[in-house]
Formats: structure tokens, sequence, C-alpha cells
């Protein structure tokens, strides 16, 4: 559904950005890939990276320096655009407890920014990046993040049909920067002679980068408008992901950070009654109508059919009934390192 498409990501010099174009560029033939991101020296740095992509046109690839919080230079960024893709976050979670009114600037006014500029320019699809962190939230950032997720989902009633928004959320990406991994590598690299962890009971969801891509590119394709897509993806106890990485270290318990969950949820219990259930991933519908819109999101564009999961159901890393052992993630690690 790409081919002969533009397509804009924002934040799209991050970990997320830079897959996701060199898929589209070996996947499709764009029109037009536009690279929005606030740091031109990140903008330099892949701009050099991908020349040396085979897929690479200079033609098709396009850098614009901005920022989500400025609605005007997104709805020039976004002419003739007929897909976007909203990566752009601040997401440490320590440092939006320390300061949040930057995390609510980029995280819920840029969310509304890029709203308006795909409205104003009439963009096909857009698909918003969002968390588990997002479910239940605790901390700044997850709060944020729901806001985000609900005005993504409610921008579908000021479309029309013109424009159709819609929602991914998944857990931790491996090896993407500020994750747990690149700390572990560099701790080891270092030679470090223990490993910190926060609680022993800690697990996370685990998607590796380019899991998370093409669970994105299938979202275009499933798309109503209005849903947040979550994968079905394992689990994995920290304490094994630091076993994985160096059996040989100790491990030195630090204690909880500010803000952090012992464990992450993606589809709360009290969303169940909103929850559909498919093959490979689950479906949070809105828990609004949308005027003059009787949508079946039992049924997606792709003619895959979901059911109603049980009242009270909920996804969480810690009941999710797969995990990954020792092996496995070491495995995972090395695919996502590839």
């Amino acid at each position: 559904m790409l081919n002969g498409k533009s397509v804009l990501i924002t934040g799209g010099t991050g970990s997320f950005g830079h897959q996701y174009a060199a898929t589209l560029l070996k996947k499709y033939n764009l029109k037009r890939l536009v690279i929005l991101s606030r740091d031109e020296l990140k903008q330099y740095d892949m701009e050099i990276k991908f020349k040396s992509d085979k897929n690479y046109s200079p033609e098709v690839m396009r850098f614009f320096i901005g920022d989500v919080r400025d609605q005007v230079r997104l709805k020039e960024a976004m002419r003739g655009v007929d897909v976007v893709i909203h990566a752009a976050a601040l997401k440490q979670v320590p440092a939006a407890e320390y300061n949040p009114m930057e995390c609510i600037k980029t995280n819920i006014h840029g969310a509304e920014n890029v709203i308006q500029a795909a409205l104003a320019n009439n963009v096909g699809h857009v698909i918003a990046l969002s968390t588990d962190k997002a479910a239940n939230p605790i901390n700044l950032y997850g709060a944020t993040k729901l806001a985000s997720d609900k005005l993504f989902v409610a921008a579908n009633n000021m479309s029309g049909g013109r424009t159709i928004f819609s929602v991914v959320r998944y857990g931790n990406v491996v090896g993407s920067r500020g994750s747990v991994v690149p700390l572990f590598e560099k701790l080891i690299s270092e030679g470090s002679t223990q490993l910190p962890v926060t609680h022993k009971d800690m697990t996370r969801f685990w998607i590796t980068l380019q899991e998370g891509v093409n669970f994105v590119l299938k979202g275009l394709e499933r798309m109503c408008g209005g849903e947040i897509f979550v994968p079905k993806i394992p689990s994995v106890r920290i304490v094994d992901l630091a076993q994985a990485m160096a059996p040989e270290l100790p491990i030195n318990y630090i204690g909880v950070r500010p803000g952090e969950k012992l464990h992450e949820i993606m589809c709360p219990k009290d969303d169940s009654h909103l929850t559909i259930e498919f093959a490979d991933h689950f479906v949070i519908t809105p828990s609004i109508n949308f005027f003059l819109d009787k949508r079946d999101f039992a049924l997606n564009k792709l003619n895959e059919k979901g059911k109603y999961v049980k009242q009270g159901h909920e996804y969480n890393s810690e009941t999710n009934p797969h995990f990954l052992s020792v092996n496995e993630i070491i495995q995972y690690n090395n695919i996502a390192s590839i």
C-alpha cells in the first residue's frame, strides 16, 4: 500500500526511525520519505549512513529540521504526505518525573500538533507509537502517552473519514537507545564487576526493533481508524537478561527508579470490554462512538477476524504465558543486533 506514496516519520532519527526508514526503502518504491527531527547532527549522521544503502535515493529521502512542538513547521513538512508515523517523544521515565512540563509539551501538545497538521494537509493514514507505560500509568511519561493515545483516537471524530488515526502500543525494544541492553553492554565492555538490576521480580515485554517496525507496517494495512494495536510478544525477567548477557557477573539490586513499575501492562482489565483478541495481536477499541460511523473492529481491513476477550482479561508482563528462557534471550539479543 506504500508504493508511490509519501511517508513522514516524526522523530525519524531515533532507533525506530532508522529501522523503519531502512525497511521502507528496501520493501517499497516510495515517492518521498521525510525524516523530521530537531537534531541536525543526528540528521547528518543518518544521511551519511543511508547514502551507503543501495536503496537510498536523494530524490526520495528528505530531511526536515523541525520540532513536533511547532505546528507551523509540521504543516509545512506534511504537504503532499500520504502517511505519517509519529515516533517523536520524550520517553525517559526518570527524566520525565523531574521535567514534567517538557514531557507534556512534546508528548501531548506535540501529538495535538501532529493531528492538526495531518488534518490540514488531508493526510490519509496516521499511526502514533505508544508504550506499555500508557496502560494504567503511574509515571508522568506513561500519563502523557495515555493522553496522546486518547487524542489520536478522538481525532477520527474530526477528520470526516479523510484522515484515519490509529495507535500502536508495544513494550521494551531490545537494544533501543536508553534501554537496559545497551547499558549492560556498556558496563560489560568497561569491565564492570557487577550488573545493576532494580528489583529481583521485575519483568518486561520484549520486542526487537524489526518486529516493532513490521507490526506498524501491518497496522497500516489493518487499520479502520481508532484502534490501539497491541502485539502478542514475550516477556523477560530482568534477572534472566542479566544472566544471559553476563552469567559470570553478580547482580547488584539498586531499587526501583522514580516512576518505575515492577511489571508492565498493555491491555488493562478495565478495558477488557473494549479488547478484541486476534491470532497474533489485540485491539483496544475506542470507548466513544464516531459520528455517523459504525465500524466493526472485530473484522479488520485484511479480513482477519477477532473476538472480544472475557471480562477482566489483562495482558500483563508478569502473567504473560510466553516467557523467554535465558537461552532464548541470548538468541533474541543476537537477532536484534544483526
